[in-house]
């Protein structure tokens, strides 16, 4: 099987290369930025450079886009070109070419607004039934393309599969608030519980998508670390967090305080991936469980293939306000 990987020069991207190459898959990785990583070097929008790359190529793990840091350094124009224009082209030489499989990285951050409850309600239960209410350009521009994706299954019978991953990035988190509150790895830690996880699960995400498209036909799937909270724990989370924390996870306080960390005092949603479980027989390893654990032997909680990667940054210029301005 041939596989064509977009945004091969990105963090994802990257990830998907490194392990289909371990595997000894045939793999393709385009990027508009050359890397060790990258066979052909072009843009997603560029749609006479996507029909080239797309000959012999059995599946496509869509993961190039333009997302969240962009949103204030790059034009509207600029997400549809890339975001949606990209997407169509590749669905387009992928129906074209009989491809088995197409598998598109979105964001949960396409739920927008439906994420934050208004002040008083309990925390959100992010599951795959939740409406987005997108907020910017780079989510109208990613359900779009999801739309796109369903579009061709439905017309061209391309099996298309839809993830929406949480964070995974290294990167220091964009709120300089929160970075002043809190140490990086107890941000990262306490965001385990409900909206990030280890780019190896979402790679193994990937992978597992390819295998299940042609069976599934369409979908949308959550693809974040396992929540060890219930919807009954949403009103109390919104409110004092660390209580709800300490009777699903009891004794994590011990570690948290010889580090000096502190569990955040409210969670405002928490998202659900059952059904990227259940639909792509997904079982990801990496959670607040599994963190605590090798925080407490001394050992850095990221997987093998997150520390390899390591960071890239955003942009080839440094904001005096952040790691990247906000819209």
């Amino acid at each position: 099987m041939r596989i064509l990987v977009t945004g091969s020069a990105g963090h994802l991207g990257e990830a998907l290369m490194r392990t289909l190459r371990a595997r000894g898959r045939e793999a393709i990785g385009i990027d508009v930025l050359a890397s060790a990583y990258t066979d052909r070097v072009g843009s997603v929008a560029d749609a006479g450079f996507v029909r080239e790359c797309m000959r012999g190529v059995d599946a496509v793990l869509h993961a190039a886009t333009l997302h969240k840091p962009h949103v204030a350094t790059h034009s509207r124009q600029a997400f549809v070109d890339t975001n949606i224009t990209g997407t169509l082209n590749l669905l387009e030489a992928a129906a074209a070419g009989g491809a088995g499989a197409f598998v598109f990285t979105s964001t949960t951050s396409a739920f927008g607004d439906a994420l934050v409850p208004p002040a008083g309600m309990p925390a959100a239960w992010i599951d795959e039934t939740v409406a987005p209410l997108t907020k910017n350009i780079y989510g109208a521009t990613k359900t779009a393309a999801e739309e796109l994706c369903r579009l061709f299954q439905r017309n061209h019978a391309l099996p298309c599969l839809v993830l929406r991953t949480s964070r995974f990035f290294p990167e220091a988190d964009d709120s300089p608030a929160l970075r002043e509150a809190y140490a990086d790895g107890n941000i990262k830690a306490n965001e385990y519980l409900s909206r990030r996880v280890d780019v190896q699960d979402v790679v193994d995400a990937h992978l597992l998508a390819i295998e299940r498209a042609p069976g599934l036909g369409f979908g949308r799937y959550i693809v974040s670390a396992t929540t060890p909270f219930e919807r009954e724990d949403l009103a109390a989370l919104r409110e004092d967090a660390p209580a709800v924390l300490a009777r699903r996870v009891p004794g994590y306080e011990i570690e948290y305080a010889r580090r000096g960390w502190r569990m955040f005092p409210g969670i405002d949603r928490v998202y659900v991936n059952a059904l990227a479980r259940q639909a792509l027989g997904w079982q990801p390893r990496y959670d607040f469980a599994y963190v605590l654990e090798r925080l407490r032997a001394g050992e850095d909680p990221r997987s093998p293939l997150a520390q390899e990667i390591g960071s890239k940054g955003y942009h080839p210029d440094a904001f005096e306000d952040g790691i990247y301005p906000v819209e």
